[in-house]
């Protein structure tokens, strides 16, 4: 990896739930019943082993990276920022467009993203173009949609 794997400590949970869960819940099941059903003859034409068989290269796959990625993780904890005057990892920012149209965003790793509610990724573009902006601070980002300019209205940080 070129750039560090930044995450919440909320994050890092949910990854490590997951590997946990499919590690020690899903596969093993799996396993038993793609055994079950290799017993039952005929392979080709048993569709509890091919599918299953199917699902147990999905969750290896899914468990490879969910490992690659906690292993790259750098945790921060953004209530312990010590300059909460700027717009840093973990910030929550009010932003406004031209039109005076207004969003809340937080920033969060790459891996905890989720656009409907306002969890920008540390590098996306607008992410980027926010790093480092006081309130007040009017800071361009180039979208797939255009070229927009946001002005950062309000700032904060979780309680430490």
């Amino acid at each position: 990896m070129d750039r560090p794997n930044y995450i919440t400590p909320a994050g890092y949970s949910a990854l490590r739930r997951e590997y946990d869960q499919l590690l020690g819940d899903e596969r093993p099941k799996l396993v038993e019943t793609i055994a079950w059903a290799a017993g039952n003859g005929d392979r080709s034409e048993n569709g509890d082993y091919i599918y299953g068989r199917k699902r147990l290269r999905e969750i290896d796959r899914r468990l490879g990276f969910l490992s690659r990625r906690m292993k790259a993780a750098k945790l921060v904890d953004p209530a312990a920022q010590e300059d909460r005057s700027r717009v840093w990892f973990g910030a929550t920012v009010t932003v406004a467009d031209a039109d005076d149209r207004e969003r809340v965003l937080t920033l969060v790793g790459d891996d905890e993203t989720d656009a409907g509610t306002g969890r920008v990724g540390w590098n996306s573009p607008i992410a980027r173009a926010l790093r480092g902006a006081a309130v007040g601070d009017v800071r361009r980002v180039e979208l797939p949609t255009g070229e927009r300019e946001y002005e950062v209205i309000a700032l904060s940080y979780p309680a430490g």
